[in-house]
């Protein structure tokens, strides 16, 4: 009996396959006809499809004992893991992956899949170089462990262990990789660092190129040298170089301990209590671990630690207490990794004059041609109150300025001092006026109608020495209405503690930075007439002089005199900052 058939061409392989063909009026053979066509037309070409562009896995060991073979089996090792890798999103096998698949995949395939880092299982110079570098990148405010640091080390002790290591054209087909990827984790953080940019970043590049990346490599390759390539790349800033000049200083007697960290205020008492306990055990102040909170205990070793620190011995907990026990070698190198990494969001020079703010320092400096004109105390926004951080000109400043009060000021402090005390406005200097600056009689105001969505008069303090603004006022645009000004309560200069303010900065030395803005043009503006002008009392607008920029940030970190200072972290941001960033990473 003849049998008739179907002749189908496979889609994925373009064979004829000969099927079986069924008599159309046989329902029953019809079905199994119909699986059989579904099967070879429609799995089979999919399942081959995956076959084919499976990437083969690659060996665990591949021993090489002929030299001759070695850069073939080598380069065969490196394409297997990259093909591999980018199938499984880096994935070199079940346990280890690299960051950078991509940019490796571009290196090594224009590099013929030969390795750079070392020369028939042995490193080469610069191979060795780079893994020191990782090694010891601590000391530019980096953590060895964002670079392999672990997988690295592994392997040298694996080659120096096992005799067949140095054969293994995988194994060293992985270190290579490893290095690699290392050196392009490296770039970036030296070149941008680790936090995001925001809104006062000066720098444009928010995304390095891939050609960055493989410029600074083929450099490093070409020159033999890792560190000068490298160093290159970081921010050529004094303030920078100071703190990298002493951390090797911190670094040499830091301890590396993983203490509890404390969150205060808490808001759960016993999860709180429990930590102190465990944090203070780990300061040997406490004989040993309890289940239970023993707060006569917990007592007794606060007070040990308050003795071991000078203070007044209460047995209590509070911010200072916590603060300090916080303030731990761990805590003190995350704090350096934040500061270097601000030097990385300004731009890579800063212009040849300009002032520097630097709100946890209490400090301005004002720069002119690589040196230090001059600096002064200031005065700083209060942590409920901050000074914005930002980055514009100085224009013009104003002599024997007359202060409008802010409108924030006013809702929070002004009516309700009034509301108490109908001689507030006369002790304070302050007069109302309305829009058109029309002297409004504050007797005539019923004060105890107006909220915080209802004023319409301002306030504004009557010019002269017991002005909140003192005698002179710096103007430079921002949107955030404030400017360095002096001040009528200029002891306060005198204070460790300067985050006083509303906001605005208040200059102790504000006649040397008046003078310094003029200084090149005292033809038009006469000392003698400002002299004068003060004399008076009377109010002047001042400009005309070249505007020079002004930056203001926030550093809490600095080397002086040969060890690392370092400042309150007033507005809690490295505390921020460390919790997004570093809160996980390993010393």
């Amino acid at each position: 009996m003849e049998i008739a058939t179907d002749i189908i061409q496979m889609p994925s392989t373009g064979k004829i396959v000969f099927m079986e063909k069924p008599s159309v009026c046989s329902g029953k053979a019809f079905l199994p006809f119909f699986l059989r066509a579904f099967f070879l037309l429609i799995v089979c070409p999919l399942f081959h499809a995956c076959h084919e562009k499976l990437p083969v896995k690659p060996p665990a060991r591949d021993i090489v004992q002929k030299k001759e073979a070695w850069e073939e089996r080598t380069a065969k090792n490196l394409k297997q893991f990259l093909e591999y890798a980018l199938e499984n999103n880096g994935k070199l096998n079940d346990s280890m992956s690299v960051n950078h698949i991509r940019l490796l995949n571009t290196f090594y395939k224009e590099n013929n899949y030969n390795l750079v880092w070392s020369l028939r299982g042995s490193y080469k110079y610069i191979g060795t170089k780079l893994f020191e570098f990782v090694r010891d990148s601590r000391t530019y405010g980096l953590f060895p462990e964002d670079y392999g640091w672990a997988k690295l080390k592994n392997i040298q002790q694996v080659v120096q262990l096992d005799t067949n290591a140095k054969n293994d054209a995988t194994l060293w087909a992985r270190n290579d990789l490893f290095l690699t990827d290392a050196f392009m984790a490296l770039t970036k953080d030296l070149k941008q660092g680790r936090l995001q940019y925001d809104s006062v970043t000066l720098r444009k590049d928010t995304v390095l190129p891939d050609s960055l990346y493989l410029g600074v490599m083929s450099e490093a390759i070409t020159k033999n040298e890792i560190q000068q390539t490298l160093h290159e790349l970081e921010p050529k800033h004094a303030g920078y170089d100071s703190i990298k000049s002493y951390l090797p200083f911190f670094l040499d007697s830091a301890k590396f301990v993983n203490y509890t960290f404390l969150v205060y205020p808490y808001t759960d008492s016993i999860r709180f209590f429990k930590k102190l306990q465990r944090r203070l055990y780990e300061d040997s102040l406490m004989p040993m671990l309890y289940n239970k909170i023993d707060t006569s205990i917990l007592s007794k070793a606060i007070i040990k630690y308050q003795r071991r620190k000078g203070w007044k011995t209460t047995g209590h907990v509070n911010e200072a207490l916590v603060k300090s026990l916080n303030n731990t070698d761990n805590q003190k190198f995350k704090r350096i990794a934040i500061n270097l990494d601000r030097y990385k969001l300004l731009p890579d020079t800063l212009p040849a004059t300009y002032l520097w703010v630097n709100l946890p320092e209490y400090n301005l400096k004002v720069w002119d041609s690589g040196m230090i004109a001059f600096e002064s105390r200031v005065i700083v926004g209060s942590p409920k109150t901050r000074t914005p951080l930002l980055s514009s000109e100085v224009t013009n400043f104003v002599i024997y300025p007359q202060w409008t009060v802010p409108y924030s000021i006013i809702y929070k402090e002004m009516i309700p001092g009034i509301k108490k005390d109908s001689n507030y406005l006369a002790r304070q200097n302050l007069m109302i006026v309305d829009y058109n600056d029309s002297l409004i009689d504050p007797k005539s105001i019923d004060w105890q109608k107006f909220t915080k969505k209802e004023f319409p008069y301002l306030i504004k303090q009557r010019q002269g020495d017991d002005n909140s603004l003192g005698v002179i006022k710096f103007n430079f645009r921002n949107k955030y209405s404030v400017y360095l000004h002096d001040t009528n309560a200029r002891w306060l200069f005198g204070k460790s503690q300067r985050a006083l303010s509303h906001g605005c900065v208040r200059v102790k030395e504000w006649h040397k930075m008046m003078d310094f803005l003029i200084r090149n043009n005292q033809d038009k503006i006469q000392p003698d007439s400002l002299k004068a002008w003060f004399g008076r009392q009377e109010k002047h607008v001042v400009s005309g002089f070249p505007r020079v920029p002004i930056y203001i940030r926030y550093f809490t970190c600095q080397g002086v005199n040969g060890q690392l200072k370092f400042f309150e972290d007033i507005y809690a941001e490295d505390e921020l900052l460390t919790e997004k960033y570093f809160s996980n990473k390993i010393l």
